[in-house]
């Protein structure tokens, strides 16, 4: 065959095939996917636990020399085959076995993000109360709860971190007596979150791609206004040079620098196979140079703001508490962010619901998809399951 032939027969397989509406939608679409849960949600906890400013150089480095080549590679192969990853690793039929296992995470990591979008949707319910149920504290807490009026609140928690762990997880001091039952609450709401999901893929990328317009652009609203307020709180900038301010001797910790190449893959979604099918809707000869920029570009500045939303939070909390140490202000881990987000809308004077329920804050705007029901911006969860969907395309 002829290459003028092999040109020809790729122009009318392109023709026959699905395509974005435009550019925007792809760019808009994949800044929605890069853009989510990894920045918003994982990226503040994993600073957080590896010394705050000494994770982000290993993570600024990471994104350059490893994320963004990785990241055109799989625009470029998606593109190039027009398929999902299983199609596009026909490429090198030896490591079709590596696209079985994207797909593979890919399903492991949709029920995984479908449980945070439970979290953040049981939060958007209790957002639509008179006054936030995280703003103050609750006799059943005891104690153990500080106010911000309190004179001596050094070893409590604040009324965000007691909401979330007592109200919402419902953790128990120990396991002696079991695990317990199913909170139905949650239980419920992981329910609506899995029919968000068919719901924003029932038209596959007609659907997701007219939403991506509103998905990339206003969880950027959201976070400019958190931003304001957590730098604008008592005790603020200590976090916030906390969590610019390296430890040198740290960057020699492998952990670190292992943290921080880990925390760019699951940023950008990259080696799931997500980027590689939302490139196979591409035309074939577009050139994607400028938005791979613009993507990994907004990807890390979203998590600088991000990080210096919870770290303002977290420096004002070492102010109440009078802790020093802003490292032990709260107890690090998955749940950060559902403390300290929470925490930053409660400090708005005038109606912090309106800020609360229609972005159920900003984990909430990135982990779900709840496009139209709760007007909660991205979809972390859908854009995964539609790489699974289209991995055998």
């Amino acid at each position: 065959m002829s290459p003028k032939q092999t040109e020809l027969k790729s122009d009318e397989k392109q023709k026959s095939k699905e395509e974005w509406g435009n550019g925007l939608e792809f760019l808009f679409s994949c800044i929605s996917l890069s853009v989510g849960l990894g920045n918003i949600w994982r990226f503040p906890y994993i600073a957080f636990q590896n010394g705050g400013g000494t994770f982000v150089i290993p993570y600024l480095i990471a994104l350059l020399v490893i994320g963004r080549p990785v990241y055109y590679l799989e625009i470029l192969l998606g593109q190039f085959r027009g398929g999902g990853a299983l199609r596009a690793f026909d490429l090198a039929p030896l490591l079709k076995g590596v696209a079985a296992g994207q797909v593979l995470a890919t399903g492991a990591s949709i029920t995984y993000y479908s449980s945070i979008m439970a979290l953040t949707l049981r939060f958007l319910l209790a957002s639509f109360s008179a006054e936030l149920p995280w703003s103050s504290c609750r006799p059943s807490w005891g104690s153990d709860c500080h106010d911000v009026s309190a004179a001596n609140a050094s070893g409590k928690m604040s009324p965000a971190q007691l909401y979330f762990e007592r109200e919402i997880l419902h953790e128990l001091p120990n396991l002696d007596d079991g695990v317990g039952v199913p909170n139905w609450q949650l239980v419920a709401c992981l329910a609506v979150a899995w029919l968000i999901i068919g719901a924003v893929l029932i038209r596959g990328i007609k659907s997701s791609g007219k939403a991506a317009y509103f998905l990339g652009v206003f969880p950027y609203v959201v976070l400019l206004v958190l931003l304001l307020r957590a730098v604008t709180l008592p005790g603020a900038w200590s976090g916030i040079v906390y969590f610019f301010k390296p430890q040198w001797k740290e960057l020699l910790n492998p952990l670190v620098w292992y943290a921080a190449v880990t925390q760019v893959f699951f940023s950008l979604a990259i080696c799931f196979g997500t980027v590689i099918t939302y490139a196979s809707y591409n035309n074939f000869h577009r050139n994607v140079y400028n938005d791979i920029v613009i993507i990994t570009t907004m990807d890390s500045c979203s998590s600088i703001i991000a990080g210096c939303i919870t770290f303002g939070i977290l420096g004002n909390l070492a102010k109440q508490t009078g802790i020093t140490d802003i490292g032990s202000v709260v107890k690090g881990g998955t749940g950060l962010a559902f403390i300290s987000y929470p925490e930053a809308i409660a400090k708005f004077e005038y109606v912090p619901q309106a800020l609360a329920a229609p972005s159920a804050w900003a984990p909430a705007s990135y982990a779900s998809s709840a496009t139209n029901l709760a007007n909660v911006p991205a979809p972390a969860g859908p854009s995964l399951a539609l790489s699974l969907h289209s991995a055998l395309a």
